[in-house]
């Protein structure tokens, strides 16, 4: 069994490569514009919240040392 180390430096690896490969999450927020009667008009509008290539190395960098880290503590 992998000690605690190594599953949260798996984590941020995997979590890091993920940040480099889609660069920001991106969602649809709908807002209710006119409502008459049974008539109703919405807007939709896409919002990117952009994720930083430094925060995908850091992530990157992290989860390499953990790993190291945990693989010198077993030894």
């Amino acid at each position: 069994m992998k000690g605690p180390l190594a599953v949260i430096g798996i984590v941020l690896l995997v979590l890091g490569l993920i940040s480099f490969a889609y660069q920001g999450i991106t969602y649809t927020k709908s807002e209710k514009i006119l409502e008459v009667g049974p008539i109703t008009a919405s807007k939709e509008t896409k919002k990117t919240i952009p994720l930083s290539p430094l925060l995908g190395g850091a992530a990157v960098l992290g989860g390499i040392v953990l790993l190291a880290a945990g693989a010198r503590r077993r030894t």
